[in-house]
């Protein structure tokens, strides 16, 4: 089904003709063309990086790179995108930086806070906010329910060659020829202020597609696969997925855009697919046929590796709680799954690490079959017109019967929600009993159709992460996700919730055609993009709040251990859980008391005690020139530094060079969510640093860095000897940074010492050394102001 080629691939003519490193000589490559019929090549253009430059990824990186250096790039993008979870605070913090007027199309679409229903006007104020800094910036604002952030980014800004920025970590348009990037806010705050993206040139791996999917088969079921075999080996982490050869053209544009969203949950830094007359249709009927260009590789194409999915091959596929990885076959999980299930209930339970509550899934086994609760089609990645035409002709004219089984379909826009009512599979949907919601991506991330407790939930949307449907094990209540494809949700369906895989049923596939109307667009979205009005005034309700003030870093910090996380992989979603937090994501304060809140709920009280410390040592700063720290708080913390025999200075003088605040430590932190209040979140709270194995995604290293904290890395989990409330002292940190160091001198503080531990800083470009040196990024472009 999916096999890796892990050393260097050519391509030539779409076809692979080596499958070892690129040593390889001219003769032996000419070789193999002549085998598959085709002309041979010349020794040029067998030279690594002209190879390399045959590929679709390096004509965009390139094309959209600010010098003349390929190797470092420095990208503008063509369009930004951000929903309401995340668009108020970058708004603020480009304000806070100079902001005059948004200087590429700007989306702020209204998707995730879209029910305005938790927190009073909270939700509603942020939409206010987001038109009015629309009107006053020139920006395009998408209101509530008119269409998810993704499919209004592919209805109406993708373009072939184009590349695309958002806030969301779905951020992929590459089926449509557009590079799609899923960053943490103050990257868009960069593109903003006319700044770059910065980064060195990604490895490029191919993604060959060879034959057809079954009748049954949807994108859900190749993108569970892809994830399985490439996640867990990192084998695509921050690279580039280039999607090509024959079977690409067995696709239909709706059903390559369900795979390339996934693509997120394989790490990857972004994706793109070589373009044809399916794609050149969907910009004819969207009415953009301008935008439309034919993307293929070069005669030669050079890739750092390739996998090879044979579509005929993919089954139905089910990822299991709680991760898109954890992933098996429906037939697989349906001949064995009181072992399977048992196998997940354990890593689960390791993964909770909650003894109080209680994860079951095998007492869902009926007569042998796995019996489940809800099921769930929406969002980007399940709501496209396809998926539901589908979904309904196999439920046509039947029932998904009167018990607990319940089933809801949401749209990924309005155009698409009109197309199904006028051809009549809105109306045959609804009559199965089957309910139809509006555009809005809440299933995705706990704010719609919460299960009950200890349910079980089917869907086709992007996520199952540990309690990202809504559950909240504080108060004894979980539930759980399981990832599958429209298709076999619906099966599941007329199944009364017994797993079944659409191939069983030998399901028909819906032959309606869609056809575009972008009249709701034109009547509700604003567009105000060119037209700034520097005379509109933001419109602010009572929970949205600035950015608290940052200081530099200090010349040393003396960090308490507020977290010890020993998970292999920790997601945002545990670090700044989603769901019902998200009416506070205009308000870094009240936000911030969330942080851990699933994974370590002492971590906001240990934080915000050595962060009250600091607090006390800033007054004193302020106070008077003569620094007496005697008789306050931060004297006893000050004084395990003398105590332990690393200073031996007074107390003034370190207290005036030596910070003081918290860190929090993780195997494999940032997995999943963009969202920048991950790392935000811990630095309100007084977080200067993360330290970490290994950091799961670029995106959440660059959270860290651009909220001013230390991305530190150990060697491995063995040699992380310290403990929650040990403190980590970095003395020189400051000049450390500003040098250029990759490596840190720190020491661990414990009650029985002190001892060294061996930190890395590694690959920080002068830019983000500056913004850790400023405190942050609103501090960083507030120095360049003053310039």
């Amino acid at each position: 089904m999916v096999e890796l080629i892990k050393n260097g691939v050519y391509l030539g003519r779409g076809k692979i003709i080596q499958e070892e490193a690129g040593d390889s000589t001219l003769e032996r490559l000419n070789s193999q063309l002549s085998d598959a019929g085709l002309a041979p090549l010349t020794l040029d253009q067998i030279k690594l990086d002209q190879a390399r430059a045959g590929t679709i990824a390096f004509r965009i990186l390139t094309a959209h790179n600010q010098t003349g250096d390929w190797r470092n790039l420095k990208i503008k993008f063509d369009a930004l995108a951000s929903h309401d979870i995340t668009y108020v605070g970058i708004v603020q913090t480009a304000r806070a930086s100079g902001l005059t007027e948004f200087p590429v199309p700007y989306v702020l679409t209204n998707c995730h806070n879209s029910l305005c229903a938790v927190g009073g006007t909270i939700n509603e104020d942020d939409h206010v906010f987001g038109l009015s800094a629309a009107q006053k910036y020139g920006g395009i604002f998408v209101p509530a329910h008119q269409g998810v952030i993704h499919q209004y980014m592919r209805e109406m800004l993708s373009g072939c060659g184009k590349m695309i920025l958002g806030s969301d970590s779905h951020t992929r348009y590459g089926a449509l020829g557009t590079m799609g990037v899923g960053e943490g806010g103050p990257e868009l705050v960069k593109q903003l202020l006319k700044r770059t993206y910065d980064l060195a040139y990604p490895e490029i791996i191919a993604v060959y597609l060879e034959g057809k999917p079954s009748p049954g088969v949807g994108p859900q079921d190749v993108a569970l696969a892809l994830i399985k075999a490439v996640f867990s080996n990192g084998f695509v982490k921050n690279k580039i997925l280039e999607f090509v050869g024959p079977g690409v053209g067995n696709l239909s544009v709706d059903f390559r855009n369900g795979i390339d969203v996934m693509t997120t949950e394989t790490t990857c830094l972004s994706s793109i697919w070589l373009t044809d007359e399916s794609v050149r249709e969907y910009y004819r009927i969207h009415g953009r046929l301008s935008d439309y260009q034919q993307l293929e590789t070069e005669e030669i194409a050079y890739y750092d590796g390739l996998v090879k999915i044979d579509l005929c091959k993919v089954e139905p596929m089910i990822a299991l709680p709680f991760h898109p990885s954890n992933a098996y076959t429906i037939k697989e999980l349906n001949r064995n799954p009181v072992e399977i299930l048992q196998q997940v209930e354990a890593e689960a339970r390791k993964q909770l690490d909650n003894p109080k509550l209680n994860f079951d899934l095998r007492s869902k086994i009926v007569n042998g079959r796995l019996k489940v609760d809800q099921g769930v089609v929406a969002g980007c990645a399940g709501g496209t017109f396809e998926n539901i035409c589908d979904v309904a002709e196999i439920l046509s004219n039947k029932s998904i019967g009167q018990g607990e089984f319940n089933l809801s379909v949401y749209p990924a826009s309005q155009p698409v929600n009109i197309q199904l009512a006028n051809n009549g599979v809105l109306a045959r949907l609804l009559a199965t009993g089957a309910t139809f919601r509006t555009a809005f991506c809440g299933p995705c991330f706990g704010a719609g159709d919460v299960p009950a407790n200890n349910a079980l939930s089917i869907r086709h949307t992007t996520r199952n992460f540990p309690n990202r449907e809504g559950s909240k094990p504080s108060d004894g209540q979980l539930a759980s996700v399981a990832l599958m494809d429209a298709r076999s949700i619906a099966a599941t369906a007329l199944n009364g919730g017994v797993l079944t895989a659409a191939t069983e049923i030998n399901p028909t596939v819906s032959t309606e055609k869609y056809v575009f109307n972008a009249t709701i667009y034109q009547n509700r979205v604003f567009q105000g993009f060119g037209k700034a009005n520097p005379d509109q005034d933001l419109k602010f309700g009572p929970n949205i709040a600035d950015w608290p003030s940052m200081i530099p870093l200090p010349n040393n910090i003396l960090l308490k251990v507020a977290s010890f996380i020993t998970d292999s992989v920790t997601t945002t979603d545990e670090l700044i859980p989603s769901g019902e937090t998200s009416s506070y994501r205009s308000n870094p304060f009240k936000l911030a008391e969330f942080t851990l809140s699933r994974k370590d709920p002492g971590y906001v009280e240990r934080a915000k005690a050595i962060q009250s410390v600091e607090e006390e040592r800033r007054s004193l700063l302020r106070g008077s020139k003569t620094i007496n720290v005697m008789g306050t708080k931060v004297e006893p913390v000050l004084m395990t530094l003398i105590q332990s025999g690393l200073e031996t200075g007074d107390l003034a003088k370190l207290a005036e060079d030596t910070g003081l605040g918290s860190l929090v430590f993780a195997v494999r932190p940032g997995d999943g969510s963009a969202r920048e209040q991950a790392a935000s979140c811990q630095k309100v709270l007084g977080g200067w640093a993360n330290i970490a194995v290994e950091y799961a995604t670029k995106r959440y290293r660059s959270n860290l860095i651009n909220w001013g904290m230390l991305p530190l890395i150990i060697s491995e989990l063995a040699a992380a000897n310290f403990k929650v409330d040990d403190y980590i002292y970095l003395p020189g940190i400051r000049q450390a940074v500003a040098g250029g160091a990759e490596t840190v001198k720190a020491y661990v503080i414990g009650p029985e010492g002190h001892k060294e531990l061996n930190l890395a800083l590694p690959n920080l470009s002068s830019d983000e050394r500056d913004i850790i040196l400023a405190g942050c990024l609103i501090n960083y472009y507030a120095k360049c102001l003053l310039r």
